[in-house]
């Protein structure tokens, strides 16, 4: 097995450029690259957080994100008032308490407050178009 991330996950959104922004702000991700169409849409972009990546683009100029997407379809909004994760993305910090700060502060969505207990510590929250986020601190023995 090769020490390169076996899974990756692939995100789309609305406006790639200002996910992309947003998420660095926010929840403390890295620009790792951006490639934007000639449209100046993002076609790919990827974003670090420690050795880890996450990819994002632009399928189309119809698609909706889930926060738009909910406010069109009533099943939609159903599923939003669940705060746990349906479809999302699990990220491990060193410091789950002050990453939930640094996000509840800058706007992050927030699904769920920080819970305790095994594995870890860890929140949930939503991005500025509506993607679902969990952010854990994994407790030493």
């Amino acid at each position: 097995m090769s020490n390169n991330q076996q899974i990756i996950p692939m995100l789309a959104y609305e406006d790639g450029l200002a996910a992309m922004g947003w998420l660095c702000d926010v929840f403390g991700f890295t620009e790792n690259m951006r490639m934007t169409d000639d449209a100046g849409r993002l076609a790919h972009g990827e974003l670090k957080m420690g050795d880890s990546l996450v990819m994002l683009a632009e399928p189309s100029p119809n698609y909706q994100g889930p926060a738009h997407h909910a406010q069109n379809c009533e099943t939609a909004a159903k599923w939003g008032t669940v705060p746990y994760i349906i479809n999302g993305v699990l990220v491990y910090v060193d410091d789950v308490v002050a990453h939930y700060n640094i996000a509840k502060s800058k706007g992050a969505i927030i699904l769920s407050e920080l819970e305790y207990g095994f594995p870890g510590t860890r929140y949930r929250a939503a991005d500025l178009e509506g993607q679902r986020w969990m952010f854990m601190q994994i407790e030493k023995n």
